[in-house]
C-alpha cells in the first residue's frame, strides 16, 4: 500500500471520506512502535475508512537546550514505512501550515497535570503538546485518534483535555512496543551508543523488576485470605505442609509492602545502573494514579502506571508500565 504525502490542510480536506477516519500523530523517525499504531489504526477504520499519520516535529513542546535541531528528519522513509503498515496518507505540513504567522498567542494549559513528572523536568512541555495535538484535531477531523502508551502522561492529558474541552474524537491507547532485550521503541535509541544502549536497558529492567515485586505481593495478599488469624487453622495448616505459605501470606499482611515495596524494587535496579560506564541519570521514578498523575499510597486500589526517565549520556528516554491493584483484594 502506497499512502499520499500530502503538505496542507486543504489538500487534506479535499480527499473524499467514505468511513472511520483514524489519526495517527507522530514526529516523524517512524519505527515499529509507530507501525504497531497504524495497523491498530487501520483495523479501526475498516477498509471503507481510512487512516491519516500525521509527521510534525512540533517545535512548541521542545525547550531551551532539547534537541529540536538534531531530532531525526526522515520524510520519505516515514512514508513508506506509513504506507506499508496500511497507512491512506501522511500529513507533513510545514511550521508556516501549522502555525501562521508565528508561533501562536492563544495555547492550551495542560494544568496542574501538566506540572508533574515530565511536566516538572520539561516546564512548557505539555502546553506545547496539547497545543499542537488541538490544531492537528482540527487539521485532520478525525473520528478516532490513537497514541502509544508509552507516553503514558502524554496519552492522560490529550485524554483530558478532550473530555475538559468537548472534542469530538475518540482517543485510542496502543500498549508498548519494545526490542527483544526489553528497551522500548523510541526515536530517540538511535542517539544511544551500543554501550549507552546497555545501560539504557536498565529503564525497563527497573520497571519490570517493579512489576514483579506487584505480581508477587497481590498473589500473597490473596493467600492471605485464604489463612485466618485462628490459631487451630494456622496449625492445621502447618500439619499439611502450608506453613510456609501461611508464614509469607502472615508477612504480607502485617508488614511493608504495597507501592513503597515497588518503588523499591525498581529504584534498586536503577541505583545499580547509575554505577556503571557511562552511568544512568535518573531523572524521576513514579507510581502515579493516571487520572491526574499523583503518587499513589497505601490502600490504592485500580490501575496505576509505574513510570521513570533518565538520562544515559546526552539521550534523555521514558518509559512505564500499566499496574492494577486489587486484582486478588484489596491493595495496601
Amino acid at each position: 500500500m502506497t499512502a499520499t504525502l500530502l503538505r496542507t490542510a486543504a489538500d487534506l480536506h479535499a480527499r473524499a471520506r467514505t468511513g472511520r477516519r483514524a489519526v495517527v500523530m507522530t514526529m516523524g523517525a517512524l519505527h515499529e512502535g509507530h507501525a504497531t499504531l497504524i495497523r491498530a489504526a487501520r483495523k479501526i477504520a475498516g477498509p471503507e475508512g481510512e487512516v491519516v499519520v500525521t509527521v510534525f516535529v512540533n517545535p512548541l513542546q521542545f525547550g531551551a537546550g532539547e534537541d529540536l535541531d538534531r531530532y531525526p528528519r526522515t520524510l520519505d522513509a516515514d512514508v513508506e514505512l506509513a504506507g506499508k503498515a496500511g497507512a491512506d496518507a501522511v500529513f507533513a505540513p510545514s511550521v508556516d501550515e501549522v502555525y501562521p504567522g508565528g508561533e501562536p498567542q492563544v495555547r492550551i494549559s495542560a494544568g496542574p497535570m501538566g506540572e508533574r513528572l515530565e511536566g516538572s523536568s520539561r516546564p512548557g512541555h505539555f502546553d506545547g503538546m496539547l497545543t499542537v495535538v488541538a490544531k492537528l484535531l482540527h487539521l485532520t477531523r478525525p473520528d478516532v485518534a490513537l497514541y502509544g502508551q508509552k507516553d503514558a502522561q502524554q496519552l492522560a492529558l490529550i485524554r483530558r483535555m478532550v473530555r475538559d474541552l468537548n472534542f469530538g474524537v475518540e482517543i485510542v491507547g496502543v500498549p508498548t512496543v519494545r526490542e527483544e532485550d526489553g528497551l522500548a521503541l523510541s526515536s530517540r535509541n538511535r542517539y544511544l551508543s551500543p554501550a549507552e544502549r546497555r545501560t539504557a536497558l536498565a529503564l525497563s529492567q527497573a520497571l519490570f523488576a517493579g512489576r514483579d515485586r506487584h505480581a508477587a505481593q497481590e498473589a500473597l495478599r490473596a493467600r492471605a485470605r485464604e489463612v485466618p488469624a485462628s490459631r487451630a487453622r494456622a496449625e492445621a495448616l502447618s500439619a499439611i505442609g502450608e506453613s510456609r505459605a501461611a508464614a509469607d501470606a502472615h508477612a504480607v499482611a502485617t508488614t511493608a509492602g504495597g507501592p513503597a515495596a515497588i518503588r523499591a524494587a525498581a529504584r534498586l535496579v536503577l541505583d545499580e545502573a547509575a554505577r556503571l560506564d557511562p552511568p544512568l541519570r535518573l531523572d524521576y521514578l513514579a507510581l502515579v494514579d493516571p487520572s491526574d498523575f499523583t503518587d499513589i499510597g497505601d490502600g490504592f486500589t485500580g490501575e496505576a502506571v509505574l513510570a521513570v526517565a533518565a538520562r544515559v549520556g546526552a539521550t534523555r528516554l521514558i518509559d512505564n508500565i500499566p499496574l492494577t491493584f486489587g486484582t486478588f483484594g484489596d491493595a495496601s
